[in-house]
């Protein structure tokens, strides 16, 4: 298993400056962001598709610091009923893809998306409880006359270019947890899997290593975020857990985002790694900070150093003992 960044934190740095940053601290693969929520800082794909120089020369960027590229990351809500914002995270999303198989990475990272209510609609509408029965009928919608056509369309289309696409389980898009993305990834097929990310299954009360469990038995792991999220018990105790708080408001929320460690102890990321290998996925774990009580680098090197005990590197030995 390798060690990762998402670079996104570090977009007021060049490309270059960015991976020697990395490669210093002991980073071994950087996921970068090329449209949509992530932006483009470190990687236009709209120019290094038409510019095959530009291309190469940011291959040789990261190259040269002993690093590779685990996935490219587009999120965005491909599905929103608005048609004009719609296109444009399609359009990211697309060139994402098309730009990974010319790079020669194996994912591409983005979210499932949540249509509107009902067609017309204005805004997406994200169904948290079943009654009264407009949401049910809501969710049906959602699911047969949107989200399943659209994601067996892309599925083909990834399968065309060699690319596996990983969709975080994210609150407010319609996969949010396991059982939604087996169920999108059964529906439309096995070119779609998971971006794995323990910060956003926290706080909605799940277990990350049973969750680690059930997608891997399916091999519907294709990368991993290493991200924290820390519950306040006070807040939480008063509010649950459905917070529409600013994130930047932290001390009156129920749940923050914590740089790995500062959530939860090295128990818990150990039994996450350990969880990981047996499942069978020894790709990579990259750090995706979102820490708002730090600052960009000492969030991040606090990650590194952290996961640096906990990753395990090499590849199993042989049972001498049985």
């Amino acid at each position: 298993m390798k060690l990762g960044v998402f670079t996104v934190p570090l977009g007021g740095m060049s490309l270059d400056e960015a991976c020697a940053y990395l490669a210093a601290k002991g980073v071994q693969m950087v996921e970068i962001g090329c449209g949509g929520c992530p932006g483009n800082a470190h990687c236009d794909a709209e120019v290094l598709l038409n510019d095959e120089k530009k291309r190469q020369e940011f291959l040789d960027t990261v190259h040269k610091h002993g690093l590779q590229i685990s996935a490219l990351s587009a999120h965005g809500n491909m599905v929103h009923p608005d048609p004009e914002v719609a296109a444009a995270y399609e359009k990211d999303f697309v060139n994402a893809i098309l730009l990974a198989e010319k790079l020669g990475v194996p994912v591409v990272n983005t979210f499932s998306g949540c249509p509107g209510g009902a067609p017309g609609d204005k805004s997406p509408n994200w169904v948290t409880c079943p009654w009264p029965d407009d949401f049910s009928h809501t969710m049906e919608y959602q699911w047969n006359d949107v989200l399943i056509p659209y994601w067996k369309e892309k599925a083909a289309f990834a399968r065309e270019h060699h690319v596996k696409i990983a969709l975080e389980l994210h609150p407010g898009f319609c996969v949010y947890n396991t059982k939604t993305l087996l169920k999108l990834r059964n529906a439309c097929g096995p070119e779609i899997g998971a971006n794995f990310d323990p910060s956003h299954l926290i706080w909605q009360g799940m277990d990350i290593c049973a969750c680690i469990r059930e997608l891997g038995k399916a091999g519907a792991i294709f990368h991993f975020h290493a991200k924290d999220t820390k519950i306040d018990p006070i807040n939480c105790g008063l509010n649950g857990v459905l917070d529409t708080e600013h994130y930047g408001n932290e001390i009156n929320r129920s749940w923050i985002f914590r740089t790995v460690g500062y959530g939860h102890g090295a128990e818990f990321w150990k039994a996450v790694v350990s969880e990981l290998r047996l499942v069978g996925y020894d790709y990579v774990m990259s750090i995706e900070h979102e820490d708002s009580l730090m600052s960009v680098k000492e969030g991040l090197e606090k990650a590194v150093s952290f996961l640096k005990e906990i990753i395990i590197r090499e590849e199993p030995a042989e049972m001498w003992w049985a």
